[in-house]
């Protein structure tokens, strides 16, 4: 497993406590449970609730400091097809990662990815969970690269292939997008980076060592 090392290892020992069970299925639901109220209340007011959780900088600075967390809730989308994609595929993605790393392992890589996203957020003055929950994708493609989804329920695609589309449109945006595009794609691979960073390594470490062998007795 990837988190099987010394330093994960004693985190957990010292702060499973901590550990969030069920994650996945708290925040789908909360996003749910905000897009069915903006709904309702955008019908009946004119007034958006996703607009009052969302993150700015500005508002938050001047005592709206629910939005440093409630952006997390946000819905992926406001169209109910989309939304009903978007949240079905999050809560598989989320719920497999938790089963393979624990409790602990998945909130730790949750709250990285979070705190990463607060931190772009108040230095470019927002930020949305879209690219947060988009590292998640890319480390469930990491871990089943042959998993197989019905895109659209309908469509039989693998995990690889839509990973790399995935990170095809990352590189476009990044390359195209502004500076505050740039960091908050940065801040929101940090996870992945240390979840698999060091595995990445020893797997590069290895191909050496075997062409250094094969150099060796030619």
């Amino acid at each position: 497993m990837i988190l099987r090392n010394g330093p994960f290892d004693r985190l957990e020992r010292r702060f499973r406590r901590f550990a969030i069970p069920n994650l996945m299925l708290i925040l789908v639901g909360a996003m749910a449970i905000v897009f069915i109220m903006d709904f309702a209340i955008g019908n009946t007011t004119g007034r958006s609730l996703i607009s009052i959780l969302s993150f700015d900088r500005a508002a938050i600075m001047s005592g709206q400091v629910w939005r440093v967390v409630t952006f997390l809730f946000v819905p992926p989308s406001t169209s109910v097809i989309w939304v009903i994609f978007g949240l079905y595929f999050y809560y598989m993605i989320g719920s497999t990662l938790e089963n393979q790393w624990g409790a602990f392992g998945f909130t730790l890589y949750y709250l990285i990815g979070a705190l990463g996203s607060i931190i772009s957020g108040f230095i470019a003055g927002s930020v949305t969970n879209s690219y947060l929950n988009l590292s998640m994708f890319f480390a469930f493609a990491l871990l089943y690269p042959d998993y197989q989804i019905l895109l659209f329920f309908f469509i039989p695609i693998k995990m690889k292939y839509l990973a790399l589309l995935d990170a095809v449109s990352f590189i476009v945006m990044f390359i195209l997008g502004s500076w505050s595009t740039r960091l908050a794609i940065i801040v929101a691979l940090i996870n992945l980076f240390i979840f698999f960073g060091p595995n990445f390594i020893d797997r590069i470490k290895g191909l050496y060592r075997s062409y250094q062998w094969k150099q060796k007795f030619k």
